[in-house]
């Protein structure tokens, strides 16, 4: 029996990681790192209401461009808008979940139009996020609610 594709978690890197207010605008590389980081903790387990193995896709444009990808978290550089970019993904994978991390309203609302679903920032950063946390503790929208 075939198995379906695993779940594809697309990062708005600039906005998750202009939601924590650490210093990131002194360093966005080094935010953008720190993120992508974070994030490898959770292909395998996955994030609140998204259960893991994932497939995970950070979107980085700006003065992020440049960090390398890691086992389990592909980087993928806008070199437009990172939107835009974001978008093209999640409508070029509409045969399988997609669940899109940004709190951006405009944003939300086109990825929602692909079929996709949308979580907030603190699902993957910020106070209480992590791998090692209560899994309930980041979580800002159920993604199977689209908002």
């Amino acid at each position: 029996m075939p198995t379906s594709p695993a779940a594809l978690l697309i990062v708005d890197g600039a906005n998750v990681v202009g939601s924590v207010p650490d210093g990131w605008w002194r360093d966005r590389r080094g935010a953008a790192e720190r993120l992508r980081d974070r994030l490898a903790g959770y292909v395998e387990g996955g994030v609140p209401g998204v259960p893991g193995p994932l497939e995970i896709v950070l979107v980085l444009e700006g003065a992020a461009r440049g960090v390398p990808s890691v086992p389990g978290v592909r980087i993928e550089e806008a070199h437009g808008s990172g939107d835009d970019h974001i978008v093209r993904l999640a409508a070029a994978a509409a045969d399988r979940v997609r669940v899109v991390v940004t709190a951006d309203r405009e944003l939300r609302r086109r990825v929602t139009a692909t079929g996709a679903t949308t979580v907030g920032p603190r699902t993957v950063y910020g106070p209480g996020a992590g791998p090692d946390s209560d899994p309930g503790a980041g979580s800002c929208t159920d993604p199977g609610s689209g908002s």
